[in-house]
């Protein structure tokens, strides 16, 4: 008899522990009584009556999931290979309970269309230079998809994008043009103020002679100054008529 009221203790005491479930701060139990949806409990002690009631346990932390590179073809036909990492959580443990069989593995799969599709619509420059905007475009796009399953997507961040090595010289070579023809436009625009300024000085100078001729002695100032040798240069004859001419007599 005392055998039997043990054992009837023990299985009574193994129930009552077996119902009792202890949930962290950071999940959610979302409990069906008799297979229909009875509501969503915790954190801390939930009682889960026992044959009656079952409990899916759900984290609300932020995921942080790695996209497998994908193989994308850009607008201009240039083929490449993309990953990047999402991250997300769940909201509503009710949806993502109920309304998707596995909720990261099908933000996962979601999240590889999308990416394929969104960067299939630009070009190569654009995945290379406007990353933010593409990755708002993403993200924009998975919140929509998966707002259904109760998951919000904070956040989508392009890691890299892999070229081709015949892909990275045409980009390498169109650099280097891009940079030459900077430098002709500079080197062109340097010639045009400096003509500019010069045809401003012969004007002065035509109207002022005796600017000419100071520039004239300057210049020789600063030849003979370079050079040690003997240089011979043609004296004006404006400088030299005044002395030619004869003393008129008293």
């Amino acid at each position: 008899m005392f055998s039997t009221f043990a054992v009837v203790v023990v299985i009574l005491l193994a129930l009552v522990l077996g119902s009792l479930k202890v949930l962290r701060e950071y999940e959610r139990a979302v409990v069906f009584t008799f297979g229909r949806f009875h509501g969503v409990k915790g954190p801390g002690i939930v009682v889960i009556v026992p044959v009656a009631q079952q409990m899916v346990r759900v984290s609300l932390r932020t995921v942080v999931h790695d996209v497998p590179p994908q193989d994308v073809i850009s607008r201009d036909n240039v083929s490449v290979k993309v990953n990047a990492v999402i991250y997300f959580r769940i909201i509503d443990p009710e949806k993502a309970v109920i309304q998707v069989e596995n909720a990261h593995e099908a933000t996962s799969q979601i999240a590889q269309t999308t990416l394929r599709s969104v960067l299939g619509q630009h070009e190569l420059d654009e995945m290379l230079a406007e990353r933010d905007k593409l990755n708002r475009d993403i993200q924009r796009i998975l919140d929509q998809h998966t707002d259904a399953w109760g998951i919000k997507v904070a956040n989508v961040e392009i890691k890299q994008v892999d070229l081709d090595e015949g892909m990275i010289r045409a980009i390498a070579k169109q650099a280097e043009a891009e940079r030459q023809r900077r430098a002709k436009v500079i080197n062109a625009e340097g010639e045009l103020q400096a003509s500019e300024k010069l045809m401003q000085a012969a004007r002065v100078m035509q109207q002022q002679p005796q600017t000419l001729q100071l520039r004239y002695l300057q210049t020789l100032v600063e030849v003979a100054g370079d050079r040690a040798s003997t240089i011979v240069f043609p004296l004006p004859m404006d400088l030299i008529e005044p002395l030619l001419r004869k003393p008129k007599a008293d």
